[in-house]
């Protein structure tokens, strides 16, 4: 049954290019998609105690990278794209080792991360003649129309095609390290690092590598969102603003299931636009005020997020039911 419902699911969201789909909402869906892809990668830290505040800044090190690489050395994404995410393992490298070597952690990994991301967003702002500064960074257009060479697409259908598949990417990556020996490692190691240690985990080697994996991860879905603009500036795509708001959709959607990122995608880019529409520019930046107070809500009264939350009423009502079942079938 749940295969043949991911199926109908797959048909659907393939479909919706062909069947004439406005232009508007396909944009709407493209961001949705990106920035699901990006809440996923922060969700696989996230749900094992890694409280990471700083996924801003990789994603500005993916989006920058590649547009500078291709803007002052004509090199094509196809190269700036695995460069950029060499960056950023050698980032989370370097922020993540020293952190798990002297068991920094909890609030206090909390804060490093998010120093990081404020620096990467002042090292852009300090580059400006490269980077553009808070002006931003439009990468340069290879021609009119569609390039392959430059990754750069006129039609939205095409870039949805690409923003699908990364995403189902995601749920892949998601449910991979779900299913693996490394999640029970990296669930002893939130519970007790030194317990973990003590029946053979290697508690920095896994803490790093899913941190790593988080990390390259959030980088490329900088990059998609950067080529998918044309534009990026230290507000969209780093620094604590962009880090808090993927922390709040993961948080509303559930990080302890696989598509809980994906429900806070919605509800984020929902939001956005809705407070775009109705008071266009009068107000910017309401809506990561409202992400903040929205997040202290849901980590207070729905800790699961509303897609974990959902499912645990769902099967507890089926545990109840089969119980109630069990009870009634047993003789006298």
């Amino acid at each position: 049954m749940n295969k043949l419902f991911y199926l109908i699911g797959a048909v659907v969201l393939v479909a919706l290019p062909f069947i004439g789909v406005p232009q508007y909402y396909m944009h709407v869906l493209i961001t949705i998609l990106i920035w699901s892809f990006t809440y996923t990668s922060w969700s696989l830290m996230g749900r094992f105690g890694l409280v990471s505040l700083g996924h801003g800044a990789f994603m500005g090190v993916g989006a920058y990278t590649v547009a500078m690489l291709w803007n002052y050395l004509s090199l094509t994404p196809w190269i700036g794209i695995p460069l950029a995410l060499l960056f950023s393992m050698a980032v989370a490298i370097l922020i993540g080792y020293p952190c798990f070597r002297f068991r920094i952690v909890g609030h206090y990994f909390a804060l490093v991360t998010l120093a990081l991301s404020e620096v990467i967003r002042m090292l852009i702002m300090a580059l400006r003649d490269y980077t553009g500064g808070s002006l931003g960074l439009t990468p340069e257009r290879f021609r009119e129309g569609t390039s392959l060479y430059a990754l750069q697409f006129a039609d939205k259908e095409t870039f949805y095609l690409i923003a699908l598949v990364f995403w189902a990417f995601g749920i892949w990556v998601w449910k991979k390290i779900d299913t693996s020996m490394d999640r029970y490692a990296l669930d002893a190691i939130s519970e007790d690092e030194d317990a973990a240690a003590s029946v053979g985990i290697h508690v920095t080697r896994q803490k790093l590598r899913i941190t790593v994996i988080s990390a390259v991860m959030t980088a490329l879905g900088g990059i998609l969102y950067g080529q998918y603009q044309m534009y990026m500036n230290p507000h969209t795509v780093s620094g604590v603003g962009v880090s808090l708001q993927i922390v709040f959709a993961v948080v509303a959607g559930g990080m302890y299931v696989a598509f809980g990122p994906t429900v806070g995608a919605i509800i984020t880019i929902s939001l956005a636009e809705f407070l775009r529409v109705l008071i266009g520019t009068a107000m910017v930046g309401l809506d990561t005020t409202i992400y903040g107070l929205m997040l202290i809500l849901f980590i207070i009264f729905l800790p699961q997020g509303i897609l974990g939350a959902i499912l645990e009423k769902v099967s507890r009502k089926k545990a109840i039911r089969n119980l109630t079942t069990a009870i009634g079938a047993t003789p006298g």
